[in-house]
Order: C-alpha cells, then sequence, then structure tokens
C-alpha cells in the first residue's frame, strides 16, 4: 500500500530532500516544469522552501506519495487567488518518480488534492500542461476536461518550444 499524505509546512521542509530528487528526475526524463536542463537535486532546494512557505501561508495544498519508505511523488493545488475567484485553485506539477510509475501513484494524488480543494471550498480546477507529453494523456482518464492549445507555450528543459494544453475539472 502506498500513503499519500497532505502535507504542512513542517513536513514539506522535511521532505525537501525527496521532492528534490522527485522534481529533478522529472525535468531529467523530460517533462516541462519551468526549469531547464541540466538539472540536479540540489537546483530545487529554493523552488521547495518557497512551496513550503506557501503551505504554511495557506496558499497551497501540498500531496506526497510514498512507496517503500520515501517520498516518490507530489501534486500541489495553489489556493490563492483572485477576489473574484475564491472557488478556482490551480493544479500543478503531478510528479511520479521513474522508479514508481504504474503503480497508480498520479490517480491517487490527484484524489487526494481534488478533495482536499473541496473541502476548502474550491469547485473549479484548472491546470496546464506541456502539449505532446506524457501526462497530457492522463488528465482526462481522470476526468478532466481540455480546453485547448497555445502554441510556443514554453520551452522543454532540454530547449526548443513546446505548447501547453489547458484543462479544467469541476470538483464540487
Amino acid at each position: 500500500m502506498t500513503p499519500i499524505r497532505l502535507l504542512d509546512a513542517a513536513a514539506a521542509r522535511r521532505a525537501i530532500p525527496d521532492l528534490c530528487e522527485v522534481l529533478s528526475d522529472g525535468i531529467n526524463s523530460g517533462a516541462s516544469l519551468g526549469f531547464m536542463l541540466p538539472f540536479t537535486p540540489d537546483d530545487a532546494v529554493a523552488y521547495w522552501q518557497e512551496i513550503a512557505d506557501a503551505v504554511e501561508a495557506g496558499g497551497i495544498i501540498l500531496a506526497v506519495a510514498e512507496h517503500e519508505g520515501r517520498i516518490v511523488g507530489t501534486v500541489q493545488v495553489g489556493l490563492t487567488s483572485k477576489p473574484n475567484q475564491p472557488h478556482r485553485g490551480d493544479l500543478m506539477k503531478l510528479l511520479v518518480h521513474r522508479s514508481a510509475r504504474g503503480l497508480g501513484l498520479s490517480r491517487k494524488l490527484m484524489a487526494a488534492v481534488e478533495e482536499e480543494a473541496a473541502r476548502r471550498g474550491r469547485t473549479l480546477l484548472v491546470l496546464d500542461t506541456a502539449t505532446g507529453s506524457e501526462a497530457e494523456a492522463i488528465y482526462p482518464r481522470f476526468g478532466w476536461e481540455r480546453v485547448g492549445v497555445i502554441p510556443d507555450y514554453a520551452l522543454w528543459p532540454q530547449g526548443g518550444y513546446c505548447g501547453t494544453t489547458l484543462f479544467y475539472k469541476r470538483i464540487a
């Protein structure tokens, strides 16, 4: 059994080494996550410290999946919003380490953050993901609706433009 946990700020700070490894693995496997190659786990420390601070401020839900005693997956929902968007959250960085793929962790992580976002009053989640990526194919299987594609939105970690596909899901 793989536990899924929602982390508070203190737990997020303790998890930074594992979270750095998961993020680095994703980038080094070609995922477009906002970072460029070369990328090592040490390059991710400042990012995860910012996420832990946002968890502490109540602006982010952070979930992790554990397998064989270590964190191998994560996902976030951003809750900070403009006054006219208190019902919306932004799903970010669904990641599962290559060593733990095929265990259903993405589905479990998504279910956990969707439930927590609904508990916190969110009724709509949105996300964007690299067009043509493995991740793009996952979201429709989890009930997300594809909206469309923005071409040349970002860069792949190794360089070169990639589009982004937008999705949404009503959760309550």
